[in-house]
């Protein structure tokens, strides 16, 4: 949950606004306002070394003005009022008026829309009297309306001189003691409302905010701003100014439309003008357009009594300022370039308990997690460990829940592994045991060596028939030759050499071992006697 407040520091008053944030609700806390002409009441006593700093050195810029420090302590009473806790809110914004910035509407090409921090000064140049390293900008594409298929992008820009924004910051923080994190520009900050407000999305809206000697102008399209202007003219003099104030809206809105902008659908008011008697009924008569006062954004006002509520259009630009500080802010920023916001030790020293405590949740989270799992996983190990106990003693005849002493059981059940792949003897061992069974003197020739799937035929030539029955009874000492036979004999045609046919498998102790003796005993099916 964070706190935000929103400080409207206008001419005539100071009115401050209050929000609550959790997730994405939104709760207003309080709204105050106090007239700056108070300050020269009782507010005009303070200690003015707390508000103004120590004595400035050599060099540095001076302390603030009387008048300055005098609104400031007038700022400050007016948040306690809402915040009563000292500190207790998480960040302010404040805004710099219309009069003390430029804001433009510009057209660009589109494929310079990654480079637009770099290119964008070049064309603001020419639109200030002043140097833009003395100045401070920012901007916004306008999404809403730009075509996907155009080739220029729109672009709205506010700058400012540094030293207003500047000043206006060093404002905030002689009456709270901290910065704004948050410095938006004439009626920019009420664009933060739009969300939250029930608009015509294929018309645009006007936003007016009548102040007593300036007013500001807001147009709304497409759930952006437009185009934003500050009028010289406000509720001051009325009713004999009406007249010049009604010009100065059709004069800013027939600016609006020759920029390509459509025809408004209608008029919302907003500020202490806005209560003016007969401002709306005058408004429309001038303008020719439904004129209302604002009504209550889709929010939580709870909190706040009745009467209070009423008043809420007199707080719209300080309920936008703080409705930025959420982080989906649609309104620009002026602390840019020099004066970018930076938080520092003591914004992280306040939220060490909010750390804590977000580190806490997620431990405690963590461990429910690991232990949830443990169990489930414990249960499942249980539900297993049955099951192989009850399958153990069917099949293997013991029941156990050990995985390894199950696996040892039906290993010993089991036959032996299956055969090698890999012969431990081949047609060239073969070749080699019947040249060393062959003697030196014996004159012996080999026909064809058949040697498959471990059965051998060999057929041969020798000078007689003992011959060969010499050479079968040194192969029958060789311990991977079994079932060694001669199945057949002939005269060589022409001669008296003698051919044989010896049959034999090859096994070898190791490709048996493990099998029962009967298969050992067994003959093989092809054998037989001659």
């Amino acid at each position: 949950m964070s706190v935000w407040v929103g400080i409207d520091i206008g001419s005539e008053a100071i009115k401050v606004v209050a929000i609550k944030t959790a997730y994405r609700k939104v709760a207003v806390l309080g709204m105050a306002t106090l007239a700056v002409a108070e300050a020269q009441g009782p507010f005009a006593t303070f200690d003015e070394p707390t508000l103004a700093g120590p004595t400035p050195a050599p060099g540095v810029a001076p302390a603030l003005a009387p008048e300055t420090l005098r609104v400031a302590a007038l700022m400050r009473a007016a948040v306690e009022s809402v915040v009563p806790k000292a500190g207790g809110f998480d960040g302010c914004a404040t805004s710099l008026p219309g009069v003390q910035a430029t804001i433009r509407g510009l057209t660009l090409p589109a494929n310079v829309q990654k480079q637009l921090a770099g290119v964008l000064p070049f064309e603001l140049e020419s639109m200030v009297p002043f140097d833009l390293d003395e100045a401070v900008f920012d901007y916004r594409v306008l999404a809403g309306l730009r075509d996907e298929a155009s080739p220029t992008i729109p672009v709205l820009a506010a700058i400012a001189r540094t030293v207003d924004v500047k000043a206006r910051i060093d404002l905030v923080k002689a009456g709270l003691g901290v910065e704004p994190e948050r410095v938006g520009v004439g009626a920019l900050p009420l664009s933060n409302l739009i969300p939250f407000l029930a608009l015509e999305n294929d018309r645009p809206t006007v936003i007016l905010d009548l102040g007593l000697r300036s007013s500001d102008l807001l147009v709304v399209h497409a759930a952006e701003p437009q185009f934003a202007r500050t009028l010289s003219a406000g509720t001051e003099g009325l009713p004999a100014s009406a007249p010049r104030l009604a010009r100065e809206v059709r004069t800013t809105l027939a600016a609006y439309r020759s920029s390509g902008g459509a025809p408004p659908a209608r008029v919302i008011l907003c500020g202490g003008g806005a209560f003016q008697p007969g401002a709306e009924s005058f408004l429309a008569s001038e303008l020719e357009l439904p004129v209302n006062i604002l009504t209550a954004p889709a929010i939580d006002f709870a909190g706040l009594p009745e009467a209070q509520l009423v008043e809420l259009p007199r707080y719209a630009k300080a309920l936008g300022l703080a409705m930025g500080l959420q982080g989906r802010a649609i309104g620009l920023d002026l602390r840019r370039g020099p004066l970018t916001y930076e938080r520092g030790y003591r914004w992280l020293r306040e939220k060490v308990p909010v750390l804590a405590g977000l580190g806490s949740a997620l431990l405690v989270s963590f461990l429910f997690s690991t232990s949830a799992q443990l169990y489930a996983e414990g249960r499942d190990r249980a539900v297993l460990e049955e099951a192989l106990g009850l399958v153990a003693k069917e099949v293997l005849g013991e029941e156990t829940a050990s995985a390894e002493r199950a696996q040892e059981l039906l290993g010993q059940q089991t036959s032996s592994p299956d055969d090698d792949p890999m012969p431990r003897i081949d047609a060239f061992d073969v070749m080699v045991k019947i040249s060393e069974a062959i003697p030196q003197s014996m004159k012996h020739d080999i026909e064809e060596l058949d040697v498959q799937k471990g059965h051998v035929m060999i057929q041969g030539i020798v000078g007689s028939i003992p011959d060969a029955e010499s050479i079968k009874a040194s192969l029958q000492s060789e311990k991977c030759f079994s079932d060694i036979k001669i199945t057949r004999t002939t005269q060589v045609v022409g001669g008296e050499r003698q051919k044989y046919v010896m049959e034999l498998d090859l096994k070898c102790p190791e490709d048996v071992k493990g099998k029962k003796k009967d298969d050992k005993a067994a003959p093989p099916a092809s054998s037989g006697s001659k």
